[in-house]
Protein backbone atom coordinates (compact mmCIF):
# COMPACT_ATOMS: atom_id res chain seq x y z
CA UNK A 1 0.00 0.00 0.00
CA UNK A 2 1.19 3.43 -0.55
CA UNK A 3 1.58 6.25 1.57
CA UNK A 4 0.10 9.19 0.33
CA UNK A 5 1.04 12.65 2.19
CA UNK A 6 -1.79 14.88 1.87
CA UNK A 7 0.45 17.51 3.96
CA UNK A 8 3.66 18.75 2.05
CA UNK A 9 5.61 19.45 5.52
CA UNK A 10 8.97 17.97 4.72
CA UNK A 11 8.93 16.80 8.75
CA UNK A 12 5.63 14.42 8.13
CA UNK A 13 7.56 13.59 4.96
CA UNK A 14 10.75 11.96 6.89
CA UNK A 15 8.30 10.41 9.55
CA UNK A 16 6.67 8.83 6.36
CA UNK A 17 10.41 7.84 4.92
CA UNK A 18 11.34 6.13 8.16
CA UNK A 19 8.19 4.07 8.97
CA UNK A 20 8.65 2.94 4.98
CA UNK A 21 11.89 1.64 5.96
CA UNK A 22 10.80 0.75 9.66
CA UNK A 23 12.88 3.43 11.35
CA UNK A 24 12.22 3.91 14.91
CA UNK A 25 10.38 7.15 15.53
CA UNK A 26 11.87 9.77 17.92
CA UNK A 27 10.44 11.11 20.88
CA UNK A 28 10.32 14.66 18.76
CA UNK A 29 8.86 12.58 16.15
CA UNK A 30 5.83 11.89 18.26
CA UNK A 31 5.05 15.11 19.39
CA UNK A 32 5.45 16.51 16.21
CA UNK A 33 2.35 13.67 15.42
CA UNK A 34 0.77 14.92 17.99
CA UNK A 35 0.86 18.22 17.23
CA UNK A 36 -0.03 17.77 13.63
CA UNK A 37 -3.76 18.23 12.14
CA UNK A 38 -3.00 15.33 9.63
CA UNK A 39 -5.04 13.19 10.90
CA UNK A 40 -5.07 10.93 7.77
CA UNK A 41 -1.48 10.32 7.10
CA UNK A 42 -1.30 9.67 10.41
CA UNK A 43 -3.43 7.26 10.48
CA UNK A 44 -2.71 5.86 6.85
CA UNK A 45 1.03 5.15 8.66
CA UNK A 46 -0.38 3.24 11.67
CA UNK A 47 -2.19 0.93 9.31
CA UNK A 48 1.24 -0.06 7.68
CA UNK A 49 2.62 -0.44 10.74
CA UNK A 50 -0.31 -3.05 11.92
CA UNK A 51 -0.68 -4.77 9.05
CA UNK A 52 2.93 -5.24 8.69
CA UNK A 53 2.43 -7.09 11.74
CA UNK A 54 -0.63 -8.59 11.96
CA UNK A 55 -2.29 -8.39 8.45
CA UNK A 56 -5.69 -7.86 8.17
CA UNK A 57 -6.70 -10.25 11.50
CA UNK A 58 -8.33 -8.07 14.68
CA UNK A 59 -8.14 -10.24 18.13
CA UNK A 60 -11.23 -10.96 20.68
CA UNK A 61 -11.44 -12.60 23.58
CA UNK A 62 -14.90 -13.92 25.62
CA UNK A 63 -13.85 -12.62 28.87
CA UNK A 64 -15.61 -11.30 32.08
CA UNK A 65 -14.31 -8.65 34.46
CA UNK A 66 -14.82 -9.06 38.07
CA UNK A 67 -14.44 -6.52 40.91
CA UNK A 68 -13.65 -7.99 44.22
CA UNK A 69 -13.83 -4.59 46.01
CA UNK A 70 -14.38 -1.18 45.47
CA UNK A 71 -13.03 -0.23 48.59
CA UNK A 72 -9.79 1.73 48.43
CA UNK A 73 -7.05 3.27 50.56
CA UNK A 74 -6.39 6.15 47.33
CA UNK A 75 -7.85 9.05 46.65
CA UNK A 76 -7.21 9.18 42.96
CA UNK A 77 -8.63 12.76 41.85
CA UNK A 78 -10.15 10.52 38.45
CA UNK A 79 -11.50 7.72 40.07
CA UNK A 80 -15.47 7.87 40.88
CA UNK A 81 -15.31 3.77 41.88
CA UNK A 82 -13.78 3.74 45.13
CA UNK A 83 -15.75 3.93 48.48
CA UNK A 84 -14.63 4.07 51.92
CA UNK A 85 -15.19 1.25 54.12
CA UNK A 86 -18.62 1.62 55.74
CA UNK A 87 -20.04 4.11 52.98
CA UNK A 88 -22.89 4.05 51.00
CA UNK A 89 -22.37 1.16 47.79
CA UNK A 90 -18.80 -0.17 49.40
CA UNK A 91 -19.05 -3.87 48.97
CA UNK A 92 -16.45 -6.63 49.37
CA UNK A 93 -17.53 -9.78 48.33
CA UNK A 94 -16.13 -13.31 49.64
CA UNK A 95 -14.80 -15.60 48.11
CA UNK A 96 -18.40 -17.72 47.50
CA UNK A 97 -20.15 -14.58 46.54
CA UNK A 98 -18.03 -14.06 43.38
CA UNK A 99 -18.19 -17.59 42.67
CA UNK A 100 -22.30 -17.19 42.47
CA UNK A 101 -21.40 -14.02 40.41
CA UNK A 102 -19.57 -16.09 37.93
CA UNK A 103 -22.06 -18.98 38.21
CA UNK A 104 -24.72 -16.63 36.97
CA UNK A 105 -22.80 -15.15 33.89
CA UNK A 106 -20.59 -17.79 32.85
CA UNK A 107 -21.11 -19.99 30.15
CA UNK A 108 -18.12 -22.43 28.41
CA UNK A 109 -16.87 -20.18 25.73
CA UNK A 110 -15.25 -17.83 28.22
CA UNK A 111 -11.74 -18.42 29.16
CA UNK A 112 -10.50 -15.50 30.71
CA UNK A 113 -11.44 -13.48 34.15
CA UNK A 114 -10.27 -9.96 33.99
CA UNK A 115 -9.92 -8.53 37.69
CA UNK A 116 -9.50 -5.41 39.16
CA UNK A 117 -10.64 -3.64 42.12
CA UNK A 118 -10.24 -1.39 45.37
CA UNK A 119 -6.65 -1.10 47.55
CA UNK A 120 -8.84 -2.21 50.51
CA UNK A 121 -6.51 -2.32 53.48
CA UNK A 122 -9.60 -4.21 56.03
CA UNK A 123 -8.57 -7.20 54.85
CA UNK A 124 -5.57 -9.35 54.33
CA UNK A 125 -2.99 -9.95 51.25
CA UNK A 126 -4.57 -13.63 52.26
CA UNK A 127 -7.80 -12.69 51.19
CA UNK A 128 -6.43 -11.40 47.42
CA UNK A 129 -4.65 -15.06 47.31
CA UNK A 130 -7.00 -17.04 48.32
CA UNK A 131 -9.81 -15.08 45.76
CA UNK A 132 -7.62 -16.10 43.01
CA UNK A 133 -7.05 -19.14 44.40
CA UNK A 134 -11.07 -20.37 44.15
CA UNK A 135 -11.56 -19.06 41.14
CA UNK A 136 -8.89 -21.08 39.60
CA UNK A 137 -9.98 -24.32 41.29
CA UNK A 138 -13.39 -23.76 40.10
CA UNK A 139 -12.37 -22.75 36.64
CA UNK A 140 -9.14 -24.23 36.15
CA UNK A 141 -9.30 -23.40 32.08
CA UNK A 142 -10.40 -19.99 32.16
CA UNK A 143 -7.19 -17.49 32.73
CA UNK A 144 -7.11 -15.20 35.22
CA UNK A 145 -5.90 -11.60 34.14
CA UNK A 146 -5.71 -10.10 37.65
CA UNK A 147 -4.42 -6.74 40.06
CA UNK A 148 -2.62 -4.20 38.55
CA UNK A 149 0.90 -3.38 39.35
CA UNK A 150 -0.34 -0.66 41.60
CA UNK A 151 -2.58 -3.14 43.19
CA UNK A 152 0.89 -5.24 43.31
CA UNK A 153 2.43 -2.52 45.11
CA UNK A 154 -0.10 -2.05 47.91
CA UNK A 155 0.14 -5.47 48.24
CA UNK A 156 3.27 -5.54 48.98
CA UNK A 157 2.97 -2.38 51.86
CA UNK A 158 -0.08 -4.56 52.78
CA UNK A 159 2.14 -7.89 53.50
CA UNK A 160 5.55 -6.73 54.36
CA UNK A 161 7.09 -9.15 51.00
CA UNK A 162 8.67 -8.16 48.00
CA UNK A 163 7.27 -7.65 44.50
CA UNK A 164 9.08 -10.62 43.68
CA UNK A 165 7.06 -12.86 46.77
CA UNK A 166 3.88 -11.26 46.31
CA UNK A 167 3.64 -12.24 42.24
CA UNK A 168 5.07 -15.39 43.08
CA UNK A 169 2.36 -16.39 45.88
CA UNK A 170 -0.50 -14.97 43.30
CA UNK A 171 1.10 -16.97 40.95
CA UNK A 172 0.99 -20.20 42.79
CA UNK A 173 -2.60 -19.70 43.99
CA UNK A 174 -3.48 -19.38 40.16
CA UNK A 175 -2.30 -16.33 38.33
CA UNK A 176 -1.69 -15.91 34.90
CA UNK A 177 -0.97 -12.44 34.03
CA UNK A 178 -1.52 -8.49 34.87
CA UNK A 179 -3.82 -5.95 33.23
CA UNK A 180 -2.10 -2.84 32.45
CA UNK A 181 -4.47 -0.47 34.88
CA UNK A 182 -2.64 2.30 37.62
CA UNK A 183 0.10 3.64 34.56
CA UNK A 184 -2.21 6.47 34.18
CA UNK A 185 0.15 8.66 32.72
CA UNK A 186 4.12 7.81 33.90
CA UNK A 187 5.27 11.21 34.79
CA UNK A 188 6.00 12.05 38.34
CA UNK A 189 4.56 15.65 37.90
CA UNK A 190 1.28 14.67 36.32
CA UNK A 191 0.71 11.84 39.31
CA UNK A 192 1.29 14.56 41.72
CA UNK A 193 -0.82 17.41 40.06
CA UNK A 194 -3.56 14.71 39.57
CA UNK A 195 -3.09 12.91 42.98
CA UNK A 196 -2.22 9.37 41.89
CA UNK A 197 -2.36 8.35 44.87
CA UNK A 198 -0.78 4.62 44.57
CA UNK A 199 2.28 3.78 42.79
CA UNK A 200 5.03 5.99 41.41
CA UNK A 201 5.94 5.77 37.68
CA UNK A 202 9.52 4.15 38.74
CA UNK A 203 7.01 1.57 41.08
CA UNK A 204 4.70 0.74 38.09
CA UNK A 205 7.40 -0.50 35.82
CA UNK A 206 9.38 -2.31 38.14
CA UNK A 207 6.02 -4.31 38.92
CA UNK A 208 5.99 -5.02 34.91
CA UNK A 209 9.77 -5.75 34.95
CA UNK A 210 9.69 -8.05 38.09
CA UNK A 211 6.83 -9.93 36.68
CA UNK A 212 8.45 -10.49 33.33
CA UNK A 213 11.21 -11.73 34.36
CA UNK A 214 9.29 -14.09 36.16
CA UNK A 215 7.89 -15.16 33.20
CA UNK A 216 4.45 -13.09 33.05
CA UNK A 217 3.10 -11.62 30.08
CA UNK A 218 1.58 -8.79 31.17
CA UNK A 219 -0.31 -5.28 29.42
CA UNK A 220 -0.27 -1.47 29.26
CA UNK A 221 -2.35 0.99 29.44
CA UNK A 222 -2.40 4.82 29.44
CA UNK A 223 -5.30 7.74 30.36
CA UNK A 224 -4.75 10.61 28.71
CA UNK A 225 -7.31 13.69 28.34
CA UNK A 226 -6.94 15.35 31.34
CA UNK A 227 -4.07 18.31 32.18
CA UNK A 228 -0.88 16.21 30.62
CA UNK A 229 0.78 17.60 27.53
CA UNK A 230 1.15 15.53 24.36
CA UNK A 231 4.68 15.11 25.59
CA UNK A 232 3.74 13.32 28.65
CA UNK A 233 2.15 11.11 26.06
CA UNK A 234 4.74 10.74 24.44
CA UNK A 235 7.27 10.13 27.39
CA UNK A 236 4.84 7.41 28.59
CA UNK A 237 5.09 5.56 25.00
CA UNK A 238 8.79 5.92 25.42
CA UNK A 239 9.27 4.27 29.16
CA UNK A 240 6.91 1.45 27.83
CA UNK A 241 8.86 1.14 24.89
CA UNK A 242 12.11 1.06 26.42
CA UNK A 243 10.77 -1.46 28.79
CA UNK A 244 10.01 -3.60 26.20
CA UNK A 245 13.26 -3.03 24.90
CA UNK A 246 14.38 -5.43 27.79
CA UNK A 247 11.99 -7.81 28.77
CA UNK A 248 9.65 -8.20 25.96
CA UNK A 249 7.40 -9.01 28.56
CA UNK A 250 4.18 -6.75 26.93
CA UNK A 251 1.46 -8.16 24.74
CA UNK A 252 -0.80 -5.16 24.13
CA UNK A 253 -0.96 -1.54 24.70
CA UNK A 254 -4.62 0.12 25.40
CA UNK A 255 -5.25 3.75 25.79
CA UNK A 256 -7.89 4.41 27.46
CA UNK A 257 -9.48 8.44 27.41
CA UNK A 258 -9.96 9.70 30.18
CA UNK A 259 -14.83 9.68 31.01
CA UNK A 260 -16.15 13.12 32.92
CA UNK A 261 -17.65 12.83 36.56
CA UNK A 262 -21.22 11.46 34.67
CA UNK A 263 -23.13 10.64 31.43
CA UNK A 264 -24.59 14.08 31.74
CA UNK A 265 -21.11 16.17 31.17
CA UNK A 266 -21.30 17.34 27.71
CA UNK A 267 -18.70 16.97 24.69
CA UNK A 268 -16.41 20.05 26.24
CA UNK A 269 -15.63 17.42 29.02
CA UNK A 270 -14.65 14.64 26.73
CA UNK A 271 -11.78 13.78 24.31
CA UNK A 272 -12.23 14.25 20.79
CA UNK A 273 -12.88 11.59 18.15
CA UNK A 274 -10.11 13.49 16.26
CA UNK A 275 -7.63 13.06 19.62
CA UNK A 276 -9.15 9.24 20.35
CA UNK A 277 -8.01 8.15 16.43
CA UNK A 278 -4.55 10.48 16.77
CA UNK A 279 -4.24 8.85 20.00
CA UNK A 280 -4.75 4.85 18.70
CA UNK A 281 -2.48 6.20 15.33
CA UNK A 282 0.38 7.24 17.53
CA UNK A 283 0.47 4.71 19.99
CA UNK A 284 0.56 2.16 17.17
CA UNK A 285 3.58 4.13 15.54
CA UNK A 286 5.91 5.06 18.93
CA UNK A 287 5.56 1.12 20.19
CA UNK A 288 7.21 0.05 17.62
CA UNK A 289 8.04 -3.66 19.60
CA UNK A 290 4.52 -3.78 21.22
CA UNK A 291 2.45 -6.63 19.13
CA UNK A 292 -0.85 -5.21 19.74
CA UNK A 293 -2.50 -1.90 20.09
CA UNK A 294 -6.08 -2.22 21.09
CA UNK A 295 -9.48 -0.33 20.66
CA UNK A 296 -10.97 -0.74 23.61
CA UNK A 297 -14.93 -0.09 23.08
CA UNK A 298 -15.66 1.40 26.74
CA UNK A 299 -14.01 4.41 26.21
CA UNK A 300 -13.84 4.64 22.65
CA UNK A 301 -17.62 3.90 21.77
CA UNK A 302 -18.46 1.17 19.18
CA UNK A 303 -18.61 2.78 16.26
CA UNK A 304 -15.02 4.34 16.79
CA UNK A 305 -13.53 1.05 18.77
CA UNK A 306 -14.43 0.13 14.65
CA UNK A 307 -12.76 3.20 12.71
CA UNK A 308 -9.78 2.64 15.14
CA UNK A 309 -9.18 -0.75 13.51
CA UNK A 310 -7.71 1.00 10.37
CA UNK A 311 -5.87 3.39 12.36
CA UNK A 312 -3.32 0.87 13.57
CA UNK A 313 -5.28 -1.40 16.50
CA UNK A 314 -5.47 -4.65 15.80
CA UNK A 315 -7.59 -5.90 18.82
CA UNK A 316 -11.10 -5.06 19.80
CA UNK A 317 -10.93 -6.44 23.48
CA UNK A 318 -13.65 -8.85 24.83
CA UNK A 319 -17.19 -9.70 25.71
CA UNK A 320 -16.47 -8.23 29.34
CA UNK A 321 -20.13 -8.86 30.52
CA UNK A 322 -20.89 -5.70 32.76
CA UNK A 323 -18.01 -3.22 33.00
CA UNK A 324 -17.89 -0.87 36.10
CA UNK A 325 -15.20 0.98 36.75
CA UNK A 326 -15.33 3.44 33.39
CA UNK A 327 -18.91 3.29 33.72
CA UNK A 328 -19.02 4.48 36.80
CA UNK A 329 -17.14 7.75 35.80
CA UNK A 330 -19.66 8.53 33.19
CA UNK A 331 -19.16 6.58 30.04
CA UNK A 332 -21.26 6.45 27.26
CA UNK A 333 -20.49 2.98 25.40
CA UNK A 334 -22.76 -0.07 26.11
CA UNK A 335 -21.03 -2.24 29.24
CA UNK A 336 -20.39 -5.39 27.10
CA UNK A 337 -20.82 -6.95 24.17
CA UNK A 338 -21.81 -10.29 22.79
CA UNK A 339 -19.54 -12.45 20.63
CA UNK A 340 -21.60 -11.79 17.89
CA UNK A 341 -21.67 -8.26 17.98
CA UNK A 342 -18.03 -8.13 18.12
CA UNK A 343 -17.69 -9.90 14.82
CA UNK A 344 -19.90 -7.72 13.38
CA UNK A 345 -18.15 -5.01 14.65
CA UNK A 346 -14.36 -6.24 13.42
CA UNK A 347 -16.27 -7.27 10.36
CA UNK A 348 -17.80 -3.86 9.50
CA UNK A 349 -14.21 -2.26 9.49
CA UNK A 350 -13.65 -4.81 6.87
CA UNK A 351 -11.33 -7.04 9.00
CA UNK A 352 -11.11 -10.18 9.86
CA UNK A 353 -12.40 -11.50 13.26
CA UNK A 354 -10.21 -13.92 15.29
CA UNK A 355 -11.13 -14.91 18.12
CA UNK A 356 -8.20 -15.74 20.60
CA UNK A 357 -6.97 -16.70 24.42
CA UNK A 358 -5.58 -13.65 26.96
CA UNK A 359 -2.26 -14.29 25.34
CA UNK A 360 -3.12 -14.21 21.33
CA UNK A 361 -3.18 -18.05 20.54
CA UNK A 362 -5.94 -17.82 18.11
CA UNK A 363 -8.62 -19.77 18.74
CA UNK A 364 -11.04 -19.47 16.09
CA UNK A 365 -10.92 -17.36 12.86
CA UNK A 366 -14.44 -16.13 11.87
CA UNK A 367 -13.70 -15.66 8.18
Amino acid sequence: MSIVTTNPDKRMADIADKVERGERLTPEDGVYLYESEDLLTIGQLANKVNQRKNGNKVYFIENMSLYFTNVCEAHCAFCHFRRDEGQDGAYTLTPEEILAYVGEHFHPGMNEFHITGGHNHHVTFDYYVNSIRVLKQNYPKVTIKAYTAAEIDFFSRLSGLSYEQVLSRLMEAGLDTMPGGGAEILTDHYRKKMNVDKASTDQWLTVHRTAHLLGMKTHATMLYGAVESKADRIQHMVQLRELQDETNGFMVFIPNAMQPANTSMGIKRRTSAFDDLKTIAISRLMLDNFPHIKAYFINLGTQLAQLALTFGASDAHGTIVQERISHSAGALSPDGLTRDELIHLIKGAGRIPVERDTFYNELRVHA
